[in-house]
Parts: C-alpha cells; sequence; structure tokens
C-alpha cells in the first residue's frame, strides 16, 4: 500500500473504531477493588504468624534491617496466595539504567520425584535473583565478560499480581547491583539518599525535642502527562514508532489557542480509556486520584496520591506500562515522549514531594502562623540551601535529549533552577533575614458578587507554573522532571541535597547549643544565614521573562539550557563529594551514570536523525516529486494550448524540493562521521550536528506538506493525529 493509501486507510480505521465491551459491573462496589492484587499488609497479617508479621513491619514502617529467618515464611505465604489468584510464575521486577522495567519470570512449578509437578519457592529465591549485569547500560561497572549480577527483594514496596489473559505473574519489586555492589538501577541509589536524608532529619527533630522520633521518610505524588492518538495513524509514521515523536509536521490550522481543551470534558473514547486503567490501577494497589483534560488537543493528565518515594517510583513506572497497555486495548497509543508534537504543549511529569513520619506527619506542613512554627521554616530552609547549592544536579537529573525539547519553552519551567515561595513564606524568611519572624500573612477570601455563592478562603500566596520548584502549601512541586522518565533520579537528588542540609543545619544548631546559645537562637542563627547565603535562589516573578534570564545570571545562578551543558554538573568535584559522603553513589558509579547518560542522548537523537533521513528520502522527497510531475505536466499541456500559465506554484515546490535535497546530503554527511573517541565527543556531535541538520530537514518538509496534494501526502498531519479521535 502506498504511503497516501495507507494514511487515508488509517483515516477509515479511525473512523470505523468500536470500543471494548464495558468491563465495569454494577454489583462491584466502587473501591473493593483497591488492592485486591497486592500482596498487602492486611493480606501478611492474615497469612503470616505474628512475629513474622512484626518483623516484616519494622522493615516496612521503621526502617529496620530485614530479618533474613523470615524469609522463607514470607516467601512460602506470598507463594500459597499468588497461586490462589492464579500465579504461574514470578518475575523480579527492577528497574535498570534504561529507564524502562526489566522483569526475568520463573515459573513456580517443578518437576517431582513421582512425575508430578510440585510449587516451589524458597526464601532465598525471593529475596535473591540473578540476571545478567552486563546486558544493561552500566557505564563501565560490568563488562560482557563480567556478567554476573543479583536481584535483591525490596521488602519496602509490597508484591503484586500482574494479570494477563493466558495467565498472572507474581512481581516482586527488587533493586539491581552488580557482583561488586555497585548500583546498576535507579531504585538501589534511591534507597540509599532516602536513608541519608532520613538519618539527618531524625537528628534534626531530637534538637526540636523528640526524643525517639519515628522514622522520616520522603514522600512523593508524580502528576502525568501523556498524549493519546489512534493506533492507526501511529503505524503509518515510522517516527512515532522509533523515537516516540513526530520528526515532520505543518501546523495544522487550530492548535491549542483558544484554551478549549484544557480541562474540557473528556471524549467519550478517552474517558472508557481513563475508567479501565483507573480499575486496573486500583487494583495493583496504586491511588489514582485525578484525571482530566490537559492544555494541548489530545493531551491528558493522571495525577495519584502521596506515597513513600520509593513505592511511588515503583508505581510511576507500572502506571506507565498500565497507560500504555490499557490504550493498546482501546485501539489508541499513549505517547509519553516530552514533545511529540511541535509548537504545543509538551508534557512533564510534576513531581509533589514532602517529608514525614508517623509521629509528626508531614514536616513540610507550615501551620496557620508559620513564622511561629520553627520546625517547619527549618525543613524549609532546607530546602533553599539544597536547591540553591545544588541547582546544577536538580536540573541535571531531569536532563534528556527528549526533556531538552520542552524545558524552557514557555510551556515548562525555565532550565534555571529557582523556588517559588509565595507571598505568605517569601516575607517570613525576608523578617528572619532581618532579624526574626513575628507575623504570617492571612488568607483573604473572595467575595463573588452573586448571593447565592458561598463566600471563598482565598491561600496567603498565589502559585506560579513558571517556577521549577514551587512550594503548593504543602509540599514542594518539582515542575521540570519530564514526562518519559522515572521520578527516581530527581528524587535521589532531592534527598540527597536535603541530606546534606539538614546535616548542616543540625550540626550548625549543635554548634551554637555547645557555645552557650539557647536553642531558640541557634535556631535564628542558622535561619537567618541560610536566607542570607541562599535567598538568591528564591523567585516568586515570571520564569518566563527575558528580564529574568539576565537577572539570574546576576544573581549567580546556572543556566544549563541544554543536556550537553547539564550532564557535566554530575561528575564536579561538588556532587561526587556529596554523594560519596552520604553513601548514595561511590565515584565509580557517578562517572557511570555520566558515560550512561551521554551515551543515551547520543543514542536518541542517532535514532531520529537516522529516521529523519530515511523519511525524507522515502516518504517526503517521492510525494514530493510525484506533485512536481504532476504540476510540470498539467503547465506543459496548458502551454502546448498556447494558455497563459502561472508558475508559482511549481516554483514554489521546486524550491522546497532543492532544499529537502540540501537537508538530506548534510544530514547524510553527518550521519557518515567516522565516528567519536569518546562519548563526550559523540553526544556533542549529535547535539551540535546532528540536530540542526534534522531541523533543516523539517523546515524543508513542513514547507512541502503545505504545497503537496493532500491524496498525495504520506503521513498522517497534525490535524488528523490530534484531532480525530
Amino acid at each position: 500500500m502506498s504511503g497516501s493509501k495507507a494514511r487515508l486507510q488509517a483515516i477509515e480505521n479511525v473512523k470505523e473504531h468500536r470500543s471494548p465491551e464495558a468491563f465495569f459491573s454494577t454489583d462491584e462496589t466502587p473501591g473493593e477493588v483497591f488492592g485486591q492484587n497486592v500482596f498487602t499488609k492486611a493480606v501478611m497479617q492474615k497469612r503470616l504468624p505474628k512475629p513474622v508479621f512484626k518483623s516484616v513491619m519494622a522493615t516496612i514502617e521503621r526502617s529496620k534491617a530485614l530479618d533474613p529467618a523470615v524469609a522463607d515464611i514470607v516467601a512460602s505465604a506470598m507463594k500459597d496466595w499468588a497461586l490462589e489468584k492464579g500465579a504461574t510464575h514470578y518475575a523480579h521486577v527492577f528497574y535498570p539504567l534504561t529507564g524502562l522495567t526489566a522483569e526475568k519470570h520463573d515459573s513456580f512449578f517443578e518437576p517431582g520425584d513421582d512425575g508430578a509437578s510440585i510449587a516451589e519457592f524458597a526464601g532465598k529465591t525471593l529475596t535473591q535473583g540473578e540476571p545478567d549485569a552486563s546486558s544493561f547500560p552500566n557505564g563501565g561497572l560490568r563488562a560482557t565478560f563480567e556478567a554476573r549480577g543479583y536481584t535483591g527483594w525490596d521488602v519496602t514496596s509490597p508484591a503484586y499480581i500482574l494479570e494477563n489473559p493466558n495467565g498472572n505473574t507474581l512481581c516482586i519489586p527488587t533493586v539491581f547491583v552488580s557482583m561488586t555492589g555497585e548500583a546498576l538501577d535507579h531504585k538501589t541509589p534511591l534507597l540509599r539518599s532516602q536513608q541519608a536524608m532520613a538519618a539527618q532529619a531524625e537528628r534534626v527533630l531530637k534538637l526540636f525535642g523528640h526524643a525517639k522520633p519515628e522514622a522520616v521518610v520522603s514522600f512523593a505524588g508524580a502528576e502525568q502527562e501523556y498524549f493519546l492518538i489512534d493506533r492507526s495513524f501511529v503505524f503509518s509514521r515510522p517516527d512515532l514508532l522509533n523515537s516516540g515523536r513526530t520528526l515532520f509536521g505543518a501546523a495544522p490550522p487550530k492548535g491549542q489557542e483558544f484554551d478549549d481543551h484544557y480541562f474540557g470534558a473528556i471524549p467519550d473514547r478517552v474517558l472508557a480509556f481513563m475508567l479501565d486503567c483507573e480499575r486496573e490501577l486500583f487494583k495493583l494497589g496504586i491511588p489514582a486520584k485525578t484525571r482530566h483534560n490537559e492544555v494541548a488537543p489530545g493531551q491528558f493528565e493522571i495525577a495519584p496520591m502521596f506515597e513513600r518515594s520509593n513505592v511511588a517510583a515503583d508505581h510511576q513506572q507500572l502506571l506507565m506500562v498500565t497507560l500504555k497497555k490499557v490504550a493498546n486495548k482501546h485501539g489508541m497509543e499513549c505517547l509519553f515522549h516530552e514533545k511529540p508534537f511541535a509548537g504545543i504543549n509538551g508534557s512533564g511529569k510534576h513531581v509533589n514531594f514532602s517529608l514525614g513520619n508517623a509521629s509528626e506527619g508531614n514536616l513540610l506542613l507550615p501551620g496557620d502562623t508559620p513564622h511561629e512554627n520553627a520546625q517547619f521554616l527549618v525543613f524549609c530552609a532546607a530546602v533553599i540551601r539544597g536547591v540553591h547549592k545544588y541547582g546544577g544536579l536538580l536540573r541535571c537529573s531531569v536532563a534528556s535529549a527528549t526533556n531538552d525539547h520542552r524545558l524552557g519553552a514557555n510551556e515548562a519551567p525555565p532550565a534555571i533552577i529557582s523556588i517559588f515561595l509565595g507571598d505568605q513564606l517569601a516575607d517570613v524568611f525576608d523578617q528572619v533575614a532581618k532579624g526574626g519572624a513575628t507575623s504570617s500573612k492571612e488568607k483573604g477570601t473572595i467575595i463573588i458578587g452573586a448571593d447565592t455563592l458561598p463566600v471563598l478562603p482565598t491561600d496567603p500566596g498565589d502559585r506560579n507554573r513558571t517556577s521549577p520548584m514551587a512550594f503548593t502549601g504543602n509540599r514542594f512541586e518539582f515542575r521540570a522532571p519530564g514526562s518519559l522518565q522515572s521520578i527516581a533520579g530527581p528524587m535521589v537528588t532531592i534527598n540527597t541535597m536535603l541530606a546534606e542540609a539538614l546535616d548542616h543545619i543540625a550540626t550548625e544548631i549543635e554548634t551554637s547549643m555547645a557555645d552557650g546559645a539557647d536553642f531558640d537562637v541557634a535556631v535564628q542563627k542558622v535561619l537567618e544565614a541560610i536566607i542570607t547565603d541562599h535567598g538568591a535562589v528564591v523567585f516568586n516573578g515570571d520564569g518566563y521573562s527575558e528580564d529574568w534570564q539576565v537577572e539570574a545570571e546576576a544573581r549567580g545562578l546556572l543556566n544549563l539550557r541544554t543536556t550537553l551543558d547539564a550532564l557535566p554538573q554530575l561528575v564536579t568535584p561538588e556532587a561526587l563529594e556529596l554523594f560519596s559522603r552520604y553513601g548514595v553513589f561511590s565515584e565509580r558509579e557517578m562517572h557511570s551514570r555520566y558515560e550512561i547518560a551521554m551515551e543515551q542522548y547520543a543514542l536518541s537523537i542517532g535514532v531520529e536523525a537516522r529516521s529523519t533521513l530515511e523519511m525524507a528520502s522515502t516518504m517526503v522527497l517521492p510525494a514530493a516529486l510525484r506533485y512536481q510531475t504532476e504540476l510540470a505536466t498539467n503547465l506543459a499541456s496548458l502551454k502546448a494550448l498556447d494558455v497563459e500559465v502561472d508558475t508559482s506554484d511549481l516554483d514554489g515546490v521546486s524550491a522546497s524540493i532543492q532544499a529537502l535535497r540540501g537537508g538530506i546530503a548534510a544530514l547524510k554527511g553527518a550521519l557518515g562521521h567516522d565516528g567519536a573517541d569518546s562519548v563526550e565527543a559523540e553526544a556533542t556531535h549529535a547535539g551540535l550536528e546532528l540536530l540542526p541538520a534534522m531541523a533543516a530537514v523539517r523546515v524543508a518538509a513542513d514547507e512541502l506538506e503545505s504545497l503537496v496534494a493532500d491524496d498525495l501526502w504520506p503521513l498522517p498531519t497534525y490535524q488528523e493525529m490530534l484531532f480525530i479521535l
């Protein structure tokens, strides 16, 4: 089938789509499915002996070391539960540095002596697996002849059943490390960073009079933005199949300029997908809370409730897998690329985070009078210090070839990392800097003017959607992560920078008190020093403005515009010392991540460049040449009849074809370079040579899309993909 016929057939397929049969049962009580496929605390309490249950809970809730003696008992109970749920296999699920989920499946059943099969699942099997460690990105930590790696059970993240029409699988969240104990995944450093942060947070709490504070953990809730398009269009777009974004596409007559999609009525087909997806998420214990249309046509969002950051990271990965799977069931493709369509809003993954424990609750809750809440001010000040000192690392934690298309545009936070505190907190910290806070701005009210409507209370501070790190009432929202990435990377950086900041605060208070200072005076002294030394990172204005670029430079804030600018932050002496000091990464692990990030940047752009060349050469150029031939033939026929002709259409098409051919030749040349002698050189070539060459090809191709006859154009257009669903 020719390209143009395939495109038209794709449109027909969308028009003929029929949604799957309804799944909802009126006999099902809303909420009863939540967690039904999870090995929850309630399930463990029923199935485990009381001492074993208490031991496991001590690990989960109080971060106590896992007692190896309980593993066999837990494994047996978990196996019996899984078999009752129809599971035939178990899988250690881990999160390698691909950014995706990995899993190795093994059967429960083994042949017995009598020729029958028996179900086996020992404690050792639960706690440890052995996948190949050399076939995943490892940045030189493992070689092909050094292939041994281990998965280790993360007891704090619950096991679950993954359903399939042909059989179910018990999934066990694990870490993934090399034989030398070095982290080859996202989860291991996340658990290390959480432990480091907790130790320092508990030091601070003890200074505030909490003699035996419960274990402090970081919590996260990541808003997930995504696009949905009909799968028929994807099969006609090699760029979407290969790279997850469109490498060509002229702007449609209507985009998002009317602001009519945001929070609009959810289309029936999409709502059916959302309802189906949420039910699957509920069964897996993932607390999906919010759903709505996002800014761009075809763009949507799902947001969960807060969870421990390592569980939230696991659930985020599982959420993405579920969204993809259910979308396919409904004949759609779920796109997580940060910028799948040029010219309209991209997708992020805003990570809301806080700190807390069972006894003190949320440590970032200011209360009604934050100026009197010294404990809150200390933890808030720790965020300010951390973001100012390690803004480059935060920027690096969200750096990727895909997120570069989004960051810095007027739709996402700028590449300059700053903090928005809001009017109330900014005023409190301004008072602190001047010697002590004595008041807090109070909440206001809105009088709407219609007697039938209630008076609405307002928060003491507005929100700022242009800020990368914004305080939103009882948490901070890190808005820079991209929709495609794991939230583990940003949370590792956040936890570690807070460990350093809380360590500094505790040490300063302890030193002042040892020198005879009163506790309140010591707290005021450290708060005043932090806001004086690090207040430059606080910015409540418009992060999109040109003036902010100038002002941020004057404040000494980094403006790391691209991934190539950001990645060297991973291997600065300050970064290596920070992560090493708190046991999150060794220097070898840090350098490995730098190598991997550089390599993945180059590989991502390389795939896009080859796709651009192939599509331009085999789809766009042939369509344009056919149209050029048609125009030339028609003009020749008219001239033969002595009819005066206008050659402007032919001239325009010919000029664009010439530009396209020039772009193809330049891109082919850029792809044909001999290679680089280092991963940095390869990444630099990709960013500085391949990307501009691809852009030149796209300009010519998109111009041709607006000139070539519609029945000859081979690629589904933006108008079709975004508005036909």
